[in-house]
């Protein structure tokens, strides 16, 4: 993919609807569906992309990030719990606990590794963001496992092509580091810095990968969608519509389109009445296809 705007399309709105705080997109490429959440809604929706077809889900707290199951299920991160969830029936199972003893503390972006486990980070939700927050994983038997801390609001999980490179960010570091890792066990190691961003291009906030092995990261402060190479160079800016993009994820039969949530968190209401795209979902298509998510590896 070349690094030019042209290589991809503008920006389009997916929905009309809007949402307080827009995150997590996640494809699911067998029902070509479409499932994001709205954080402080408190709810999970989905879009079946060929019919059109709404879906939401209610839950009991703020639904910080989620993900697909190897047995249709999601797995579902609430403020401190981690709960299997079926779309189907409505069933949860409580899987693990993840931040119990903080009140201010939720948790925040999600993903499954290629080692099968659920990757949960954690935020600090006082004003005056503090490196309270956490990185977990969580495996199908309910083991968690504490992988980094020291961080104010944990954000942009992907992995490399080849599952040998995980990256990582702090959305008020502003930073995102890489770590190797192991497919097999979850481990991480010789952590390195790989980004440190400003509010020019803006804060990371939740991220892809593409099958060139470059790091789609939506710049949540500046409304950008950033595309690095894997030596950290800016090849890509793209503006969104809106002033606060929050996450990317790649989709379509040939995963070559790009699923933006976005949020109007705090906006007084002048503001949300000037940007009216503002809490919306869009989607470009590009010239290259993105890294399929692995599945929540349940028992595993």
């Amino acid at each position: 993919m070349s690094g030019d705007i042209s290589a991809v399309q503008q920006a389009r709105i997916l929905l009309e609807e809007r949402f307080e705080l827009g995150e997590c997109p996640n494809w699911d490429g067998d029902n070509s569906r479409l499932y994001w959440a709205d954080i402080i809604g408190q709810k999970i929706h989905a879009l079946d992309i060929e019919t059109g077809q709404r879906h939401s889900w209610s839950f009991e707290s703020e639904v910080g990030c989620f993900a697909l199951t190897d047995q249709g299920r999601l797995v579902v991160a609430l403020k401190s719990d981690i709960v299997l969830f079926d779309p189907k029936t409505g069933e949860r199972e409580k899987l693990a606990v993840v931040d119990s003893d903080n009140d201010m503390s939720r948790t925040n972006d999600g993903k499954i590794g290629p080692d099968g486990a659920f990757w949960v980070g954690t935020m600090d939700q006082n004003i005056d963001k503090q490196p309270v927050a956490s990185l977990y994983r969580v495996t199908g038997k309910g083991q968690v496992e504490h992988k980094a801390g020291g961080i104010k609001i944990s954000n942009g999980l992907a992995w490399s092509p080849d599952g040998r490179i995980m990256y990582h960010s702090d959305s008020r570091g502003p930073w995102v580091n890489r770590w190797n890792f192991d497919a097999k066990t979850g481990a991480i190691g010789n952590c390195q810095r790989f980004l440190d961003l400003d509010d020019t291009v803006g804060r990371p906030d939740g991220a892809a990968v593409d099958m060139e092995g470059c790091y789609w990261s939506a710049g949540v402060s500046a409304g950008k969608l950033n595309r690095f190479a894997p030596d950290g160079t800016l090849l890509l800016s793209i503006d969104m519509p809106m002033p606060n993009p929050t996450m990317p994820c790649f989709g379509g039969a040939d995963m070559k389109t790009l699923y933006v949530t976005s949020h109007m968190e705090n906006y007084p209401a002048e503001k949300r009445d000037e940007f009216r795209d503002a809490g919306k979902l869009v989607m470009l298509r590009v010239d290259v296809a993105g890294v399929p998510v692995n599945r929540f590896r349940e028992g595993g």
